[in-house]
């Protein structure tokens, strides 16, 4: 019974220790959202900024395949390149290895890690007690971080102290330290970690077991190594699984992240069966605690590969092109699915919205579109152009079915204030942009009429209407980098804009019913004039209603 009950307290602290990592890395990603959209909208062809962006976000959310599934949606969005993406992938091996000395922080013995590890367990009670008491949401994540990293160090020292049954029993602590033949450990390593799907727990779970178990996986040597090599093949599997049903670019970057953790555990493989003093020489020569010596392998294994491989990166895009071919027919998106956004970014609220945004704008310019279309059919009186509107305000109507059902998906994965009010801006927005568009389709009725009915306008009054059309122009383009490109000192712009359209709306009005009174415009004319100016001032209003959330 004693034996049984040390098996689920293991179980129990590996619970803890997942459910740590998940709290940990979810509010960490979400604490540092903005910087960390910031950060990817930095990324260029620079191969090491790729690398340094990759690591950093890794080192932040604690989590490599959380990283690499966020740039395998950049990449089926089609707004990061596979070389870029490349370079991010690389980085975020490197950034995964911090989570191995974390755990062998906990694992150390002395006054100093004692200290360490009873301050990272208080912050299991500091972080619940700000998550239940504070007031903004900001201060919550904090908590829950907090939580997550002591709930990690409380998940590793159970896991610890659990361990010690395998010292007592000498069949199970000769089977682990049995466990000694190269290919065997690392199978083990990459199907652990492709259940699990996290390298970094993983790892943790190794460094756990060889600080308990004395003489582990063949004692000193490289044997341990292996596990550690098939732990970074078996992380791959997320990402790939994440590039189910995604375009081909999207499915290359993950088989670009599967090439590269393979070939460089085939490289340390062929290095550590062939130097057999490799541990020896190399890291137990300046470190002599077993878990450490873990982590710094860790660590040089993925530095090296990321010196050999980032400067082969455009060689590692073309096996992953030769490997994952192009469709003999690529079906192009319909206008009315999400170019920007991909499922795969739900995960990442702050970074969701951006991309969000992106596509509510490339919404609004189908509207505008639309808009230019039917102003230029009804000036031309083309009345092919009716049908053509007709469809654009359907694909219109559904991009925008698709952005709110989208933005209900981000709101169910975050609890933050100030992201739910950019949900809610854009919710609006969606309504504002759909509204440009039903106004604009009413222009291509108005064409219509104004054929059926043989009306005609003058040139002078047609000058009139392009000039109002063109300040819609000015001030849709106004709107979109104030929102896009983060302009918040031409607001007021807008709202001169929004003046002079009005302005000109009375003006226009004015002068036809004076051309009415003096007999020089049909009667006829009024009703399809009057409203259309007025579906153009309206439109203006939209368009401010958007900039102003």
């Amino acid at each position: 019974m004693d034996i049984l009950g040390k098996i689920v307290m293991l179980l129990a602290g590996c619970g803890v220790f997942m459910l740590g990592f998940k709290l940990l890395s979810t509010h960490m990603e979400k604490l540092a959202g903005n910087g960390l959209k910031s950060f990817f909208n930095k990324i260029s062809n620079n191969k090491i900024l790729g690398l340094f962006i990759g690591m950093l976000t890794t080192v932040v959310i604690q989590s490599s395949s959380v990283t690499t599934v966020m740039v395998v949606g950049f990449v089926n969005s089609g707004i990061m390149s596979l070389i870029q993406a490349t370079a991010v992938i690389i980085g975020a091996n490197i950034g995964t290895t911090i989570t191995a000395y974390i755990a062998a922080l906990n694992s150390g013995a002395g006054v100093v890690a004692d200290i360490l590890n009873y301050s990272f367990l208080a912050c299991l009670f500091v972080g619940v007690f700000l998550e239940m008491f504070a007031k903004s949401d900001k201060k919550k994540s904090v908590g829950l971080i907090l939580a997550g990293l002591g709930a990690v160090f409380l998940g590793l020292e159970t896991m610890s102290d659990s361990m010690s049954f395998m010292r007592d029993v000498p069949a199970i602590n000769n089977f682990i330290a049995g466990l000694s033949n190269p290919f065997l450990l690392l199978i083990i390593g990459l199907v652990f970690t492709a259940i699990v799907q996290s390298s970094s727990a993983v790892t943790s779970i190794i460094v756990v077991i060889a600080a308990s178990v004395e003489g582990a996986f063949g004692g000193s040597g490289n044997a341990v190594y292996f596990l550690i090599l098939g732990s970074n093949i078996g992380t791959c599997v997320t990402a790939m699984l994440s590039s189910v049903g995604a375009s081909t670019n999207a499915r290359r970057a993950s088989m670009i992240h599967l090439l590269f953790n393979t070939f460089g555990a085939i490289i340390f493989t062929i290095l550590l069966l062939s130097w057999k003093g490799f541990s020896a020489t190399i890291i137990e020569s300046w470190i002599t605690d077993k878990v450490w010596q873990i982590a710094l392998f860790h660590t040089i294994f993925n530095c090296t590969c990321a010196i050999i491989f980032l400067p082969l990166s455009k060689y590692l895009v073309k096996l992953a092109t030769i490997l994952v071919p192009d469709k003999k027919v690529e079906e192009e998106k319909s206008p009315s699915e999400l170019v920007f956004m991909d499922k795969r970014l739900l995960s990442s609220p702050n970074i969701a919205v951006g991309m969000l945004k992106k596509d509510v704008f490339r919404m609004a310019d189908m509207s505008m579109d639309c808009l230019n279309v039917a102003f230029n059919g009804f000036v031309k009186r083309d009345i092919e152009i009716v049908p053509v509107i007709e469809l654009k305000n359907e694909q219109i109507a559904k991009l925008g079915r698709n952005i709110t059902d989208a933005l209900v998906g981000v709101s169910s994965n975050h609890n933050m204030l100030d992201l739910e009010k950019q949900i809610n801006d854009l919710h609006t927005n969606v309504g504002d942009i759909v509204r440009v568009a039903e106004l604009a389709e009413n222009l291509a009725k108005y064409t219509k009429r104004e054929i059926d009915q043989e009306i005609y306008f003058s040139d002078d009054v047609i000058e009139k209407l392009r000039e109002m059309c063109g300040l819609l122009n000015k001030q849709y383009e106004l709107v979109k980098a104030i929102v896009l490109d983060g302009q918040p000192d031409s607001i007021t712009k807008v709202d001169e804009y929004e003046d002079m359209i009005d302005n000109m709306r009375r003006v226009l009005v004015s002068d036809h019913i004076e051309r009415l009174s003096q007999g020089k415009c049909r009667p006829e004319n009024n009703a399809i004039f009057i409203n259309l100016v007025s579906n153009l001032e309206r439109i203006g209003d939209h368009l401010s209603f958007i900039v102003r959330g």
